[in-house]
Formats: structure tokens, sequence, C-alpha cells
């Protein structure tokens, strides 16, 4: 029983690890793009939902500028 949870554990805690520094980097990127144009209440649910970079990424797709 030991040795199944260990096995487990192994390889669960670097996927939390990586799942948790993705959401981070995209959740600072999207607040950053959101302060600068005076976006408030996208800056402020990109800061209250973990959505595990879900939210950051569609405002940054959204508001993205068009480069000709």
């Amino acid at each position: 029983m030991e040795h199944q949870i260990f096995s487990l554990f192994t390889w669960l805690v670097p996927l939390i690890i990586i799942v948790g520094i993705w959401d981070i980097v995209w959740k600072l990127i999207a607040m950053w793009k959101a302060a600068r144009v005076n976006h408030l209440a996208w800056f402020i649910c990109i800061a209250i939902f973990n959505t595990i970079g879900i939210l950051p990424i569609i405002y940054i797709l959204i508001h993205r500028k068009k480069e000709c």
C-alpha cells in the first residue's frame, strides 16, 4: 500500500509544480497587460479566479494588438 501511495506522489508532485508555474506566468502577463490599459474588471477577475491559465490566455488573445 505504501508503495502505491509513494508512486502516486512521485509523478503528482512535479505535475502540480508545473501547473502552478504555468498558471503564475500566464496570470502575471495578463495582469500586467490589464493594468497597463486600465482594465480593472479584467485585472480583478484574473487575480481572483484560478483557472490554470485559461482566463489570462483568453484576456491576452482578446486584447492583443494587431500587427501589420
